[in-house]
């Protein structure tokens, strides 16, 4: 009786989940969360129920979990494996849930066999009491906002404690990133670490400094490295307790190039060692690309196919999302925390022809209420290249936070233009470029949701949840 009354639940909370992204997307809002939260309330336990007939990949992190979700979605379809994923970025509990509801029959029986799904750091402690993955990604662990997620370290024992109840899963970790890498220790788990040679890039950057994690997990001892990519991320060692850097089983041994489109990469793995385009520019989608690959080679996929993906795969929106106009470009880069809004004006530093930058800065519960983190990002590099910048824009709820912002990192005031109106914005930036140039939108997430339904509509590009 209990067995068909469960039964019953389960096919009475589809239906209506069902129902609602019907319509929730016939009148363009997406659905990619609300159907969850239905389904959930009405039976909790849909979501396991439905997640246990797939093989599953989880991807979690503080950056990079969007660009590294899609990576591995091309390579998934290169090597023909039918899957479903939360492509709109929808992360949460609610979110994976209306993943597998959109992919499942009426009856419950999946159409896929395989399941790629982002899930925020935050909610992965929960996601892994319902979800039991094959293989587990995690990406890195900086500080974000303090308001929507708590102290760097709650979060990385948050996971940790995610981690406890899936010892049959692949983990897959950043070497060179102290915090992720302390997620191998003392686990059942197989553990497989990926990283950057020493030799693969210079130790210049500019924009790295070290403000996450500068101190021992295990004695508090000041980390000595031998080289630093970017943030705290490179070959580490404790001097007092020993605590140092994995062996990485997949490295990057030489960036060859890395231009303002694309970079090139040489990754050396067990299986041999092979050189390829990485569809997007900059230092830490390389890393993105090092989980991508990782993936591969546990999956037993060719380099061929691999190499074919990363030269290839679509970034997600917003997530240095460009929009080709015919002689001109708009490229979306969301920015959330320190660490990678210095990673996007590191790359901003490489642009040489001129541009306009917009900066759409919003403080709504999913940006996060505390902006304090605009003035840990090191924005002072703009004044360095504000004479081929035609004007900076400032837009969202903390225009003006950000306008101050400008300012105090060297930027002109006459410079810098407050625009409330993103039609308005688009317009006036875009009417100042020339041929070849771009308008950079740098937005929080809401704001990244608002411009992205003025260029939807303007530029007909795809929904966000395609």
């Amino acid at each position: 009786m209990k067995k068909m009354i469960n039964k019953t639940r389960l096919y009475i909370s589809l239906t209506i989940a069902k129902g609602a992204i019907f319509f929730l997307r016939l009148f363009g809002t997406g659905g990619t969360s609300l159907p969850g939260k239905l389904a959930l309330m009405l039976y909790p336990d849909i979501l396991k129920i439905l997640a246990d007939q797939y093989k599953i990949i989880l991807v979690t992190g503080t950056n990079g979990k969007t660009t590294t979700s899609r990576i591995i979605e091309q390579i998934l379809a290169d090597n023909h494996v039918l899957y479903t994923s939360n492509r709109s970025g929808a992360n949460l509990i609610s979110g994976l849930a209306t993943t597998l509801i959109s992919d499942v029959k009426i009856n419950s029986t999946a159409r896929s066999k395989t399941a790629l799904l982002e899930v925020n750091e935050a909610a992965f402690r929960v996601a892994s009491g319902y979800i039991k993955p094959s293989i587990l990604v995690v990406t890195n662990f900086f500080r974000d906002q303090l308001d929507r997620y708590g102290e760097l370290y709650s979060t990385l024992n948050a996971v940790k404690e995610g981690i406890s109840n899936i010892p049959d899963t692949t983990l897959i970790l950043n070497a060179d990133d102290s915090l992720c890498a302390s997620l191998g220790n003392d686990v059942p788990n197989q553990v497989i670490y990926h990283g950057l040679e020493t030799s693969a890039i210079s130790d210049d950057n500019r924009l790295s400094l070290n403000n996450d994690a500068s101190f021992c997990l295990y004695c508090m001892s000041k980390y000595e490295y031998e080289f630093r990519s970017y943030g705290h991320l490179g070959h580490f060692k404790c001097p007092e307790c020993g605590y140092s850097r994995p062996e990485a089983l997949i490295q990057v041994s030489k960036i060859p190039s890395m231009s303002g489109s694309f970079s090139r990469a040489v990754f050396s793995t067990p299986t041999g060692t092979f050189s390829t385009q990485i569809n997007l520019p900059g230092l830490y989608n390389i890393y993105n690309a090092l989980a991508g690959v990782t993936f591969a080679e546990v999956m037993g996929f060719s380099h061929e196919k691999t190499i074919h993906a990363l030269s290839t795969f679509e970034s997600g929106f917003g997530r240095m999302e460009s929009i080709n106009l015919g002689d001109k470009n708009i490229q979306v880069i969301l920015i959330k925390n320190p660490a990678g809004f210095n990673q996007v004006l590191n790359y901003l530093l490489t642009v040489e022809n001129p541009s306009v930058i917009s900066f759409l800065i919003n403080d709504k519960i999913a940006d996060g209420t505390d902006i304090s983190w605009l003035w840990d990002a090191e924005l002072e590099a703009l004044s360095e290249i504000q004479q081929r910048v035609y004007r900076f824009f400032v837009s969202g709820t903390r225009a003006e936070d950000m306008a101050v912002r400008l300012k105090y990192a060297g930027v002109f005031a006459d410079h810098i233009t407050i625009e409330y109106d993103n039609a308005v914005m688009l317009n006036s930036a875009l009417g100042l470029l020339k041929s070849g140039e771009t308008l950079f939108i740098l937005p929080t997430y809401t704001a990244m949701l608002d411009i992205r339904k003025v260029l939807k509509k303007r530029f007909k590009l795809k929904n966000f949840w395609q």
